[in-house]
């Protein structure tokens, strides 16, 4: 079964966001993975479809503080300290 194929309007719609908002986070650096068809800088760029949903799934918190700077930091290996202390 081969993966479908989106292009940049299509990817866009299925995150509820603007086109444009998509081709600026490429800019930038964020959003889903993509496909450069092409060498040139006008050449277009396509999404795979499970590309763009993983990375909207691997989006969801529970709430606002949960990825904040505080919440990210909760998510870190707490150190804890061993009952035996050795001399």
């Amino acid at each position: 079964m081969s993966a479908k194929v989106l292009n940049n309007e299509e990817a866009a719609a299925l995150l509820g966001i603007r086109g444009s908002t998509l081709k600026y986070w490429r800019h930038v650096g964020r959003g889903p993975a993509f496909i450069k068809l092409g060498e040139s800088k006008q050449a277009g760029v396509a999404y795979i479809e499970s590309d763009v949903l993983s990375w909207r799934d691997g989006r969801r918190f529970a709430s606002t503080s949960a990825y904040s700077a505080a919440g990210l930091a909760n998510l870190k290996p707490q150190m804890t300290r061993s009952d035996e202390v050795s001399a």
